[in-house]
């Protein structure tokens, strides 16, 4: 959702998204390249820059994620609220499990 319509360099997306590790990005890109969702486009400076932009398929899949993405906004003080509650009822209970 970060690339929109534009293209972007690495160190706009890493700034652009909160919290996500520089390895975590680059394996994330990596995988939506070869997914097909990003393209990846090198040019030949010295030193190489390297962008990333949404392929026709990644501008598809914005527009189907969109209205999830806006219910999240629409969503996320309530989500973080009922977070902190079960924190406060249960701190050793209320870990995020994977099944």
């Amino acid at each position: 959702m970060v690339l929109g319509d534009r293209q972007m360099r690495f160190t706009e997306l890493h700034r652009a998204i909160n919290g996500i590790s520089e390895r975590m990005l680059t394996v994330t890109l990596r995988n939506l390249e070869h997914d097909g969702i990003l393209i990846r486009t090198v040019y030949p400076t010295i030193p190489p820059r390297v962008e990333y932009e949404l392929s026709e398929r990644g501008r598809s899949l914005k527009l189907a994620l969109a209205p999830i993405g806006q219910w999240v906004i629409e969503n996320q003080t309530d989500i973080e609220a009922a977070r902190e509650r079960l924190q406060e009822l249960s701190p050793e209970d209320s870990a995020v499990v994977d099944d």
